[in-house]
């Protein structure tokens, strides 16, 4: 996205105060326009392939769909769209789920508005963001899941392609939290380099999304 371009948003959430609040809020941002909103979990499907947003808002629960449910089939279909989750429910059950759905956010409703901004236009430039509690039960899930798993093999699964030694300072950066135009900056690359290596490290590695890639690397470490 360019420098210039604004954001794409939809907001998909059942309360229609908390929609129309939302809404009303992030279409003064000067950088962003609210394209289309959603109810539940089948219309937010609808209006992200009617509209194309670049960053869906999406809430966990909905009528007839809920917002995880929403988000596999939307990515499955556009899979350049960025999902943030805003939700009241930080379970650790549902926030692995919507991570592993390909949310690249996960934000609880009592964010500071500059917080779900900072995510908004975040993950538009495919940097993932994170609440600070949900940051802290993924990292402590992964170090519980490595303290009790067996030692992992030497080698890559055989589906894995290895990584270059280049792939593999990228993905440090990347879990080191940094987005592309700071990776680009410390690394003496083109921005666009850096995406580049990003798209290839996931697909190498089979993942969904950015979120999914820093997780993985904070895992091994």
């Amino acid at each position: 996205m360019s420098a210039e371009a604004k954001i794409r948003l939809m907001i998909a959430e059942d309360q229609t105060v908390i929609r129309k609040a939302l809404s009303a809020l992030l279409a003064l941002e000067a950088d962003i326009d609210v394209v289309a909103t959603a109810a539940d979990g089948e219309q937010a499907i609808s209006a992200a392939l009617a509209y194309a947003p670049d960053v869906i808002l999406m809430d966990l629960k909905m009528p007839r769909m809920d917002g995880i449910a929403a988000t596999r089939a939307i990515l499955a279909k556009a899979p350049q769209t960025r999902v943030v989750m805003l939700t009241t429910f930080d379970t650790d059950d549902l926030v692995f789920e919507a991570i592993s759905a390909g949310a690249q956010g996960y934000l609880l409703k009592d964010a500071e508005e500059s917080e779900i901004l900072a995510a908004i236009r975040g993950v538009a430039q495919g940097e993932p963001r994170l609440s600070p509690m949900i940051a802290a039960k993924i990292i402590a899930e992964f170090r519980r899941v490595k303290t009790h798993a067996k030692p992992a093999p030497a080698t890559a699964p055989e589906d894995e392609e290895p990584l270059t030694e280049r792939e593999k300072d990228v993905l440090a950066h990347v879990a080191a939290g940094k987005g592309n135009r700071e990776i680009a900056r410390q690394m003496g690359l083109a921005e666009g380099t850096v995406k580049n290596h990003v798209s290839t490290i996931l697909a190498k590695l089979h993942l969904r999304s950015r979120t999914e890639l820093a997780i993985r690397a904070l895992s091994e470490r």
